[in-house]
């Protein structure tokens, strides 16, 4: 069981692990261990997760969402198993805790009144500079 907060946790068959070979250089022992982990975890079938929830993970997870709602998270970085199966479960934590905070309404608002004269006066201070720049009459 993985817990994202106290009321929400996920259940070990919603998450797929499989552990793959690394990319990227190594030694003599890279082309047989199989080190990085490929999470996949079932978020269109968890019961855990809302539907406004899984919207806004879907949106966050970018291309790492599957068309059918599996969201696969890859880690490499480290040489084991081990670690990098805590990284990929960390971040598949730090992923939904994101998504389950809703985004903040926008109130649209007027803008006060010595904020409009302070941009027109801004905008006839611009509008002076630029009048004096031009030719040079050298016949004065």
């Amino acid at each position: 069981m993985l817990e994202i907060t106290q009321s929400i946790s996920l259940e070990d068959d919603e998450l797929d692990e499989q552990f793959i070979r690394a990319p990227g250089s190594g030694g003599q022992k890279v082309n047989k261990t199989a080190s990085a982990v490929q999470l996949r975890f079932f978020a269109r079938k968890s019961p855990a997760l809302s539907n406004a929830v899984f919207l806004r993970l879907k949106a966050l997870a970018g291309r790492r969402m599957a068309q059918n709602g599996d969201l696969i998270i890859t880690a490499t970085q480290f040489r084991t198993q081990e670690q990098n199966r805590r990284d990929a479960r960390d971040r598949l934590v730090a992923l939904i805790r994101q998504a389950l905070v809703p985004p903040r309404i926008r109130r649209a608002t007027k803008p006060t009144l010595g904020s409009k004269h302070r941009r027109l006066d801004g905008k006839k201070r611009q509008s002076g500079v630029k009048k004096t720049r031009g030719k040079v009459n050298l016949a004065d």
